[in-house]
């Protein structure tokens, strides 16, 4: 009973303080990672639909962990702002050592101050972090390279290239599209600013494949189509074979559960696709929602991060 009492606290705790500071919930719990059953992306991508703004990546801006800021002109409560612990080849340290130089004035002086290497460089360019340079993604991406080759103490403006506009910089590059945008973002980060199902979504509206929210509100025993990536995958013990999978796209998440039956006429492709399009029944069960499964097909998005599988 005690083991029960402290739970059930710490649920309406949690559950208080995510209803009334969402963005301090989320930021906290992405300071404590890696913890818990959601991965950062999901933490994230449920914010953003509870009316959080979170920010992008900026070396001048971004502490070593996730940090709150005063939301832009025309939002509502603070928005969170992602650590830089969270990068690519960037550890704690190294985090922790670029936020406490701040502010950089360039490129140029960044590199030369925090002494990174090119594979950090080249990561932190990826994830759009040289924005307060005036840098594009592909420009910053350019000059890492040669970034990496300064050192403190080296003669300001001796290394060719790094100057924008001037010998040696990046030639006018296209800008990313936001599906490469999503890509760079998952690869340097682990999260995005656009969900990978969004660039897919005008291909299933045309083939009536529904929102996670649309399937929420569908009514007790309708057939319908939904897709998403793959979150989680359980089968617990106790679950005589039955398999549930956690399905997520942009407006939210569907539960489904795949018989015994249904997982084995379609494993192969279930038990590793990291995004499926699933048919199923619509099961409304005292307040919950879920999908229960008879067919899943592989969807193809541009990225997708892994499964947190548990057995």
């Amino acid at each position: 009973e005690s083991h029960a009492i402290s739970f059930a606290y710490l649920v309406y705790a949690s559950a208080w303080l995510k209803r009334y500071y969402p963005a301090a919930f989320t930021a906290a719990l992405l300071r404590n990672q890696p913890m818990g059953f959601y991965a950062p992306h999901s933490l994230i991508n449920d914010a953003r639909r509870h009316g959080v703004v979170v920010l992008g990546m900026d070396v001048n801006a971004s502490d070593a962990l996730a940090t709150l800021e005063p939301a832009p002109e025309g939002t509502e409560g603070p928005a969170i702002r992602p650590g830089l612990a969270s990068v690519r080849n960037l550890s704690s340290q190294k985090a922790e050592r670029i936020a406490a130089g701040r502010p950089y004035r360039d490129l140029e002086d960044f590199a030369s101050r925090t002494g990174l290497p090119a594979d950090a460089l080249e990561a932190l360019a990826t994830a759009g972090a040289f924005g307060c340079f005036g840098l594009s993604r592909r420009a910053a991406l350019w000059a890492a390279g040669l970034a990496a080759s300064v050192r403190e103490g080296q003669l300001p403006g001796t290394v060719t290239g790094l100057d924008p506009g001037g010998p040696g910089s990046a030639p006018p590059l296209p800008a990313m599209t936001p599906a490469e945008e999503t890509l760079a973002d998952l690869w340097a980060t682990g999260t995005y600013a656009v969900h990978p199902v969004a660039h897919v979504r005008p291909w299933l509206a045309a083939r009536q494949v529904l929102t996670a929210s649309s399937v929420a509100s569908a009514a007790a025993d309708a057939q319908v189509t939904v897709a998403g990536l793959v979150t989680h995958r359980q089968r617990p013990s106790t679950a005589h074979g039955v398999v549930f999978i956690s399905l997520e796209d942009e407006t939210g998440l569907v539960n489904v559960i795949c018989t015994p039956q249904v997982w084995a006429r379609h494993r192969r492709v279930a038990a590793a696709a990291p995004a499926l399009v699933i048919q199923g029944r619509v099961e409304r069960t005292g307040g919950a929602v879920n999908l229960v499964a008879t067919a899943l097909h592989l969807l193809r998005v541009t990225a997708a991060a892994p499964s947190r599988d548990f057995r």
